[in-house]
């Protein structure tokens, strides 16, 4: 007999409490000085077609109708509503001071939902893009969450967007190596805290689409009672041919700086169908259409939903989680795909056995995906 398959017992997310509109957010660059004619078209075009309402962020003060007195004391921003350029140190104090209790409660909120005891915890798994410190967030789990001290921790950084379902890959390994183990997956961003007012098209698009949250996972292999899960079938990981300048995301004086370039959706319509075909069951080309199977697509953007969609043959109401999360939310970057995957999980007309394919995006440009399935345990399963 095959030994379990490690399996997300429960989802857990958390977002800041200011939300930005994006309307807003589009008249605070457009109103910057130096802004030119053509750059506020640019602004305007990246921001009213992003297909993002609004996005969630640790600055308050980026808020319209936030206090002038506030905003003046602000490293982000001045009375006149002029963005600022801090350096990278005190932006990055920032996501140290406020980046934990985000991990925190998403994590919480997985604990929660899975049953699973914080005492049970016997690993963790965090990941982020958007900051660093030490002792760092996976250090910080296990005070604020009164983890045993003998966790065992390990931190992915700067794997960007797709960092998830490398950190999900990680917990199914240490489950396949200890099938009593319990795994926690914390991924948490703070992207608003590296935005800045710019001309280059490149910085204008992350300014109109990225955001902060944070999303948590509990995986094992152990059985448990009733309850939703996801169980991790298998993974697979890809480079694609040209994109390695096409997306990046580098450390500079001024902040963290994303190289997000128009051919990043070509790239991806082109090559995602390739990169999935490990995932499959057969090789038919109809399989990635089949109206059985479920998607969680990260939203870098609109556009790569488009380009995903066209090119594996989806119909239009597909990737409505995916569209829904990007519409809510903006990009969270590693966190975002758990977002996805909270709400399919939560979807009731999703049956049990349905096969789903999760699928993001990373600097390089890499392509992470895998294939999950959707199980619901039987009232008699053994706690």
């Amino acid at each position: 007999m095959s030994p379990p398959r490690a399996a997300v017992l429960g989802i857990g997310t958390a977002v800041p409490e200011t939300r930005l509109s994006q309307s807003d957010l589009r008249d605070l660059f457009a109103a910057q000085p130096g802004v030119d004619r053509l750059t506020a078209r640019l602004i305007h075009a990246a921001f009213d077609h992003s297909a993002i309402d609004g996005r969630y962020t640790v600055l308050p003060e980026l808020a319209r109708g936030a206090d002038a007195t506030d905003a003046g004391a602000s490293p982000f921003i001045d009375e006149e509503r002029h963005l600022r350029h801090p350096a990278t140190g005190v932006r990055n104090a920032v996501y140290a001071r406020a980046a934990p209790a985000l991990f925190a409660a998403a994590a919480r909120a997985a604990l929660d939902r899975s049953g699973v005891a914080a005492a049970d915890i016997t690993h963790v798994v965090t990941a982020s893009c958007t900051g660093f410190f030490a002792p760092g967030p996976d250090f910080r789990l296990v005070r604020d969450l009164g983890l045993a001290p003998s966790v065992a921790r390990s931190h992915l950084g700067f794997l960007g967007c797709a960092a998830a379902l490398p950190a999900l890959r990680t917990a199914a390994d240490i489950c396949a190596a200890a099938p009593a183990a319990h795994v926690l997956v914390v991924c948490g961003e703070l992207c608003s805290i590296h935005l800045r007012a710019s001309t280059d098209p490149d910085q204008i698009v992350s300014s109109a689409v990225f955001a902060d949250g944070a999303a948590a996972a509990v995986v094992s292999a152990a059985p448990h009672g009733e309850g939703r899960r996801l169980e991790l079938d298998r993974f697979t990981t890809a480079i694609t041919d040209d994109g390695e300048s096409a997306m990046g995301w580098t450390i500079g004086d001024h902040g963290f700086e994303m190289t997000l370039t128009a051919d990043v959706p070509r790239i991806v319509g082109r090559e995602v169908r390739a990169a999935l075909a490990p995932l499959l069951d057969t090789s038919s080309d109809h399989d990635l259409a089949d109206a059985a199977l479920q998607w969680a697509v990260h939203p870098g953007g609109r556009s790569i939903l488009d380009r995903v969609e066209e090119a594996c043959g989806l119909d239009s109401a597909t990737l409505d989680h995916s569209r829904g999360i990007l519409r809510e939310y903006g990009n969270m970057s590693s966190a975002t795909i758990l977002f996805i995957l909270e709400r399919l999980l939560a979807d009731p007309d999703i049956d049990d056995g349905t096969p789903l394919i999760a699928v993001a995006f990373a600097p390089g440009l890499t392509v992470e995906a895998a294939r999950m399935t959707v199980r619901t345990a039987p009232s008699d399963t053994p706690a």
